[in-house]
């Protein structure tokens, strides 16, 4: 006989609370550089003496910093979930995890900012 255990409504809504408050600390480190590298990205899209190898490698690089930290964060939340752990668990995990690279990812974008020219 199984037993179903029902998640309590201050479960979810920590649940929630916790991924969206990640998201949003996340977002708001990333944002600046995001948008600061994606305006010279255009610039060195547009501009008449780049290669197209700096072309094509310049987007990807600025898709990366940006995506990678959610990716990594649906890998860490899956792989609790696959682990037993509780959603919350998880979830708190995952959030860490978001912050935590994107803090990464707002150095390394930092760092290619101030070494580019």
């Amino acid at each position: 006989m199984e037993v179903r255990w029902e998640r309590s409504r201050t479960e979810r809504l920590t649940e929630g609370l916790t991924v969206a408050v990640a998201s949003v600390l996340s977002f708001g480190l990333l944002a600046y550089p995001a948008a600061f590298f994606g305006a010279a990205v255009r610039h060195l899209v547009t501009d008449t003496g780049t290669t197209v190898f700096s072309r094509l490698s310049a987007p990807l690089v600025f898709l990366t910093f940006v995506a990678l930290p959610l990716v990594l964060a649906r890998v860490v939340f899956r792989s609790g979930l696959r682990k037993g752990y509780e959603r919350l668990t998880a979830a708190v995990s995952a959030a860490l995890t978001l912050l935590g690279l994107s803090v990464v990812s707002f150095a390394a974008l930092g760092l290619i900012l101030v070494y580019a020219d």
